[in-house]
């Protein structure tokens, strides 16, 4: 079960709430730095070897803990530096958003004692943290959990340009899946740091995204966007 528990945290269908949530397209659509496939495709090899390559480093991490059972005071510490790396505030909400999302179907489909460690640690916890843990309550290595945290980085991104900007599904597809030599590179590095210090594991920065991120926070209070972040 534990490839169909992966599959199933993976498919945008998964009731997480990733489906509201354009990764920075949206803003990036707004701005004309986004007008078709090419462009996109640039967006998100960016997108994955910054804010990508964090979620997938703190996915393995929280898997890696929650196969170990750590002390429930690990889950602040992890949640806390995962929120360090994320200099954004909206961007800082909008992960927390998609984790109580994904908290709430997760206690459902893979209730477990970690989970209702990390709630009890962090109510609001980041969603690669969620996703971690959950993935290892399904049995998946944190290398799993990597993997899944990576393709979500760019999966729901490459559908907002979709809705977006009308891009050609099939070839905006083809981008996604031409990624997964970098997903699998990002996944292995995360795996290998998945049980280091907290305070240790790997930093990325993605101050583009950042700045999108903010001023799609602000351009959303004043009209309507289709997407929260």
């Amino acid at each position: 079960m534990t490839g169909l528990a992966v599959l199933a945290l993976a498919d945008a269908r998964f009731p997480g709430g990733g489906h509201v949530h354009s990764g920075g397209v949206e803003e990036a659509a707004a701005r004309g730095l986004l007008t078709d496939v090419p462009s996109l495709r640039e967006f998100l090899h960016g997108r994955l070897r910054g804010a990508g390559a964090v979620q997938a480093v703190f996915a393995a991490a929280a898997a890696h803990a929650a196969h170990r059972a750590v002390p429930r005071g690990h889950w602040a510490v992890l949640d806390a530096e995962l929120d360090a790396r994320t200099p954004s505030p909206a961007q800082r909400a909008a992960s927390r958003a998609q984790g109580r999302g994904t908290v709430r179907s997760g206690t459902v489909a893979w209730p477990s004692a970690a989970l209702d460690d990390l709630i009890a640690a962090t109510p609001r916890p980041h969603h690669p943290i969620v996703l971690g843990v959950l993935a290892a309550t399904a049995g998946a290595a944190p290398r799993e959990a990597a993997l899944t945290a990576g393709y979500l980085a760019i999966s729901g991104p490459s559908s907002a340009g979709v809705r977006l900007l009308g891009l050609d599904p099939m070839a905006v597809n083809a981008v996604v899946a031409d990624f997964a030599a970098d997903i699998a590179g990002i996944a292995d590095t995360a795996a290998s740091t998945a049980g280091a210090d907290p305070a240790d594991l790997p930093a990325p920065g993605s101050p583009a995204l950042d700045l999108l991120a903010e001023s799609h926070d602000r351009h959303h209070q004043e009209e309507v966007r289709l997407f929260a972040s």
